[in-house]
């Protein structure tokens, strides 16, 4: 590629929030980073609701294990709710970001094969292909981690702009 390539990007929020909440990543419960954390508690839990129940059969010497279980669903407790927080912050900030994507009058890429260069409203992040780290491609999206992080869906832009897209990442970014 000799010339400077310019996608235009077709901004539909649906087309992103279905690559950014896929597979329960909007759960606060299910979500990749909380989903164990929640059966664990669950579990936990149950197991200290049975031992409530049975608490008048527990001879004094293995009461211990009551206080044992109720300190092990606090801290099971204490990390959900961590895991929470932090899947609820995230949202917000995807939430934020989408916002500002609506709003959007211009939202491009400009590459060649030194830069990349995202242009959303006329605010420019420009990039240098050696700035990325990693990236990744799939039927549904083209993903850049580095200096910045993108994720563009393949339905917010042409085929041929996918697919040129797609050769640039693979031809400039060394993994």
């Amino acid at each position: 590629m000799s010339g400077e390539k310019i996608i235009k990007l077709n901004v539909n929020r649906k087309d992103f929030e279905e690559i950014y909440f896929s597979g329960n990543q909007g759960s606060l419960f299910f979500s990749r980073t909380t989903r164990g954390k929640t059966v664990t508690t669950a579990v936990v839990g149950l197991i200290l609701l049975i031992l409530f129940c049975f608490k008048n059969d527990l001879s004094k010497e293995k009461f211990g294990i009551l206080y044992f279980v109720s300190f092990l669903f606090l801290l099971c407790t204490v990390y959900l709710s961590l895991s929470i927080n932090k899947v609820s912050r995230w949202k917000k900030e995807v939430n934020k970001y989408l916002k500002s994507l609506e709003d959007s009058e211009i939202y491009e890429i400009r590459f060649n094969n030194d830069i990349f260069n995202v242009n959303l409203n006329h605010q420019e992040e420009l990039s240098k292909w050696e700035d990325f780290r990693d990236f990744e491609i799939n039927d549904d999206f083209i993903s850049l981690e580095g200096k910045f992080n993108y994720m563009f869906p393949k339905k917010s832009m042409g085929k041929g702009d996918y697919e040129a897209l797609k050769q640039a990442c693979k031809r400039n970014i060394k993994e």
